[in-house]
């Protein structure tokens, strides 16, 4: 689910956000804690690459879904503003 794929609308209800994140979060084993989610997704809703409400603009991927996920950093072009953060 690294990207959400192009539709007629670019923006998704939070609600079908939200299922899509939980169905794929199924499959996962390697998340971060919720201190360590609530600080990267703090900094993806600042940053100014994340638009329509849900999607980095660098990798097309919801933004609640990546920072969920241990094994992903922020896709920034000038390094992870992620570890701007001391995650």
């Amino acid at each position: 689910m690294s990207c959400k794929g192009c539709h007629s609308s670019v923006y998704v209800s939070n609600e079908k956000i939200e299922q899509q994140i939980a169905e794929q979060l199924m499959l996962e084993t390697d998340i971060v804690d919720d201190s360590t989610y609530e600080a990267r997704i703090t900094i993806c809703y600042n940053c100014p690459s994340f638009v329509y409400d849900s999607t980095c603009q660098h990798c097309g991927c919801f933004v609640k879904f990546r920072a969920k996920l241990a094994y992903k950093d922020c896709p920034f072009p000038n390094g992870s503003r992620w570890s701007e953060a001391q995650l």
